[in-house]
């Protein structure tokens, strides 16, 4: 977690309503105060949508206007809703409801279904594939593991654009969807796969939406006691709206307006999910008397980076484009944009991983930097150059941070300290609540300093470590703060899901980046068939792939990092051309449409090394296929081939690694990767410049470490005199 202020982190609770509208700009406001009928907001990236309707509910609470139980704000992830309720429990409207549209619907469905249907509401099916892949085998149908995942999500969009199995095929015709399976046999999974929930009495998170649906269209009088209970409701993120969910709202709603929607067209991804943003552009047709807000000052990005994401809209077609919003930066300048043209994937990762590890040494933490990619198989590459370059990196997609094993165990320790209070002798030495949190957390695995190794281990500190600095956060907020205060903060956020962060450089996929923000993102890999990608054939669907870019540009505050490489693996054929998204925006491109280039080779940035140095394509030592993989080309063999590594060097070199990382404070593969480790164990250099040809061993990390590798190859202990460059880490 990076540090944070008393006023972000844990700010006091307006005193009154006209207290809830400081500090909103004058169309944050004029939404915060639009409190009846049907309102639509029309909000940029970076625009404080979230502020803007998050004070319109507190104010119409703390006003007395608006009951908080009559709200039923809804949104798409869990991490937006718990967001949503952390905000507005701190602008003092704590009792209103802030969900997803599944969670709304699915406790509505438990509260009504023993008296719309009786008995128990069936078990609902956290995972679905298992259960395609069996409907699959019962049509005689094979699927792989990559044709599973794509029918089951097949199923998915059927259901939300509420298409019955008989009725597939001739929607896919019609929509000119591009099925990943002859349509005539999804639909004979997808029927399958309906009737064997049937009979074994299960429903899916589809079926959520869709039986709360039936119930509140079949059952009049469960529909009125929903509406008697919600009088206002307030949608996020309205372009990414399934037919299937406005037909929940519409049914929720009634007859009443009481409706605010907060959207951007420009921000749809998700069709292939079954999200449109048709509901969001006829909004002011079905409700002509709605206030409509436009929100374009933007909080979040400097002008340079504004500029580049209206330049991509202002060359968008369709319905979508026709309504984009002209964004307004409202932050000082900042560098511009920076576009790198590498010669092959792996040296596009280690570019950006020096990248990243100069932004680091220059202030940047990791935590606010982000490596964004089209699909998350981009993602094996960076780690591996991250973790070469010492750079602590994070997946996005993993666990949620209150559900981890860790953090729960950590939770139950606390509660139990605070309940003994003085009587803990865990406590006695302890003075002041992060000190106490140490030492009850000491007893869980944390200590002061991270683990040497990685994986699960760095995880688990990880965790224990973001607890840890709360405290701190929260102790500097509220002087004198109790640990049972502190647990009910966690508590809170908990059901609210507002996570402290864990620090490292984010990977994420740019459909999973989303609704975040960081001060320093690299858009990596954007070239013709990656972005738009390759299967994107139709206007619509290339429109879309444009409007997946523009989110992943706005993501960032102030530095932004474009790059692209020219072939895939080191010495492939330089046949790869950067994004058409790009012409007329990169420096020396053309315009769509104009004939030329717009100048020079311009500001993009070629690596020297890159241009002088032409590799070979990089082949299996042992049965000389062709690598592409990563690790593989570190080892310079398959990884299915033999291998000839001197087992007990591999595991000295390991016991030293352990050694030298915890005495740089570095998790171990910052030092060296496990890969790196086995491609010297099988090696054996001899020399600086044997050991410096091994993939994984730079420049820097041969100064580094290079003279202690080499003896322990030679048969010695590797050790020697800490460098002095070790105290910059």
């Amino acid at each position: 977690m990076t540090s944070a202020t008393h006023s972000t982190l844990f700010p006091q609770v307006p005193d009154s309503a006209d207290a809830v509208l400081d500090g909103l700009d004058p169309e944050q406001r004029e939404v915060a105060m639009a409190l009846q009928g049907p309102v639509c907001v029309l909000a940029g990236a970076g625009t404080g949508k979230t502020r803007a309707i998050t004070h319109r509910i507190a104010y119409g609470v703390r006003a007395g206007i608006i009951q908080p139980t009559s709200v039923l704000a809804v949104t798409f992830t869990n991490r937006a809703a718990g967001e949503m309720r952390g905000r507005l429990r701190q602008l003092g409207a704590g009792g209103v409801q802030a969900r997803t549209f599944h969670s709304a619907a699915l406790r509505q469905l438990q509260y009504f279904w023993p008296k719309a249907v009786g008995g128990d509401l069936p078990r609902l099916l956290e995972r679905k594939v298992q259960l395609v892949a069996e409907a699959a085998a019962r049509c005689g149908i094979r699927l792989d593991r990559n044709e599973l995942r794509d029918v089951t999500s097949e199923i998915e969009w059927a259901k939300v654009t509420q298409t019955v199995p008989a009725d597939y095929p001739a929607v896919v015709a019609k929509s000119q969807r591009d099925a990943p399976r002859d349509p005539a046999e999804i639909s004979q999974v997808y029927a399958m796969y309906e009737q064997l929930k049937r009979d074994r009495t299960v429903i899916d998170f589809e079926d959520v939406l869709l039986l709360t649906v039936g119930i509140l269209q079949d059952r009049h009088d469960i529909a009125d006691h929903v509406r008697r209970q919600y009088q206002h409701f307030v949608v996020d993120e309205y372009q990414d709206v399934s037919p299937l969910q406005q037909r929940l709202l519409d049914l929720w709603l009634g007859d009443r307006d009481n409706l605010c929607v907060v959207g951007d067209a420009s921000q749809t991804i998700y069709s292939f999910t079954g999200a449109t943003p048709d509901h969001l552009l006829n909004f002011r047709t079905r409700h002509p008397r709605a206030t409509v807000v436009k929100l374009v000052r933007d909080y979040r990005s400097t002008p340079q980076v504004v500029h580049l994401a209206n330049g991509l809209l202002g060359q968008a077609r369709g319905r979508a484009a026709e309504h984009r919003l002209e964004l307004v930066s409202q932050r000082e300048r900042g560098p511009e944009p920076a576009y790198t043209e590498y010669a092959d994937e792996p040296a596009e990762a280690e570019g950006t991983a020096r990248r990243i590890r100069d932004l680091i040494a220059a202030g940047v933490p990791a935590g606010e930097i982000a490596v964004l990619y089209r699909v998350n198989s981009q993602s094996e590459v960076y780690e591996q150059a991250l973790a070469d370059a010492g750079v602590p990196y994070q997946l996005r997609g993993a666990e949620r941070f209150f559900e981890r094993a860790e953090v729960r165990e950590a939770g139950v320790a606390l509660r139990g300290a605070a309940r003994a209070g003085g009587n803990d002798s865990l406590l006695d030495d302890a003075q002041g609540l992060p000190a106490e949190v140490r030492a009850v957390l000491s007893t869980k695995g944390w200590r002061s300093e991270p683990p040497t190794g990685s994986g699960a281990v760095r995880d688990r500190w990880e965790s224990l470590a973001a607890l840890v600095r709360l405290a701190e956060d929260f102790e500097q907020a509220r002087p004198g703060a109790t640990l049972s205060d502190l647990v009910a903060e966690l508590d809170e956020r908990a059901a609210a899901q507002h996570a402290p962060t864990v620090q490292g450089v984010t990977l994420a996929s740019l459909h999973s980046a989303k609704g975040l923000e960081w001060d320093a993102v690299f858009l990596v890999g954007l070239t013709e068939g990656m972005m738009p990608i390759t299967y994107a054939k139709t206007d619509e669907q290339i429109e879309e792939e444009r409007r997946l870019l523009y989110v992943g540009v706005t993501r960032a505050r102030f530095h932004l990092s474009l790059s692209w490489s020219l072939a895939r693996s080191p010495g492939g054929r330089a046949g790869r051309r950067p994004s058409r998204f790009l012409n007329g925006l990169r420096p020396g491109s053309a315009a769509p449409g104009s004939r030329g280039a717009a100048g020079g080779s311009g500001g993009i940035e070629r690596p020297v090394a890159a241009r002088r140095k032409r590799r070979g394509p990089a082949l299996c030592r042992v049965c000389g296929r062709t690598l592409t993989d990563a690790g593989e080309m570190k080892l310079m063999r398959c990884d299915d081939c033999p291998s000839d590594m001197d087992e007990a060097l591999y595991e000295r070199l390991r016991d030293w690694r352990a050694v030298r990382a915890q005495e740089i404070s570095q998790p171990a593969y910052c030092v060296f990767t496990d890969k790196t480790l086995m491609a010297i164990a099988e090696a054996v250099p001899g020399s600086e410049g044997e050991l410096a040809g091994i993939p994984g061993v730079g420049a820097r990390k041969l100064g580094r470490f290079g003279a202690a590798v080499l003896d322990i190859c030679a048969g010695g202990d590797g050790v020697e005199e800490p460098a002095e460059a070790d105290e910059e880490m």
